[in-house]
């Protein structure tokens, strides 16, 4: 009878989801987890990034399947609405269950 070796247990950080952990993505998907959806002039105001630098990082959002943005017009104005997917909200609760458990570990 052969026994299978144990691997050890990563530390929580080890798997931790770089696509959420960069700082603006974070940022991102803590407004969106609270709401339904937000525009870009809301996210742009809240988190202070440049318009090139939250398109980047929506762009990297949405091809991971973390939000959807519906592009449409508000008047002859362009109007983008970003929203949380399923697969985002899942993701960033992971995310913060990792987080809490690495802080709570964490001594005083």
């Amino acid at each position: 009878m052969t026994s299978q070796p144990h691997e050890p247990e990563l530390h929580p950080l080890a798997d931790i989801d770089t696509i959420i952990h960069a700082p603006a993505r974070l940022m991102v998907l803590a407004y969106l987890y609270v709401v339904d959806s937000v525009d870009y002039v809301f996210l742009l105001r809240q988190t202070g990034l440049t318009w090139g630098s939250l398109s980047t990082h929506l762009t990297k959002l949405e091809e991971a399947g973390y939000i959807t943005i519906e592009k449409g017009y508000r008047g002859k104005k362009p109007h983008s609405t970003v929203r949380l997917t399923e697969n985002g909200r899942a993701a960033f609760r992971d995310y913060k269950k990792s987080m809490q458990q690495v802080l709570d570990d964490l001594p005083d």
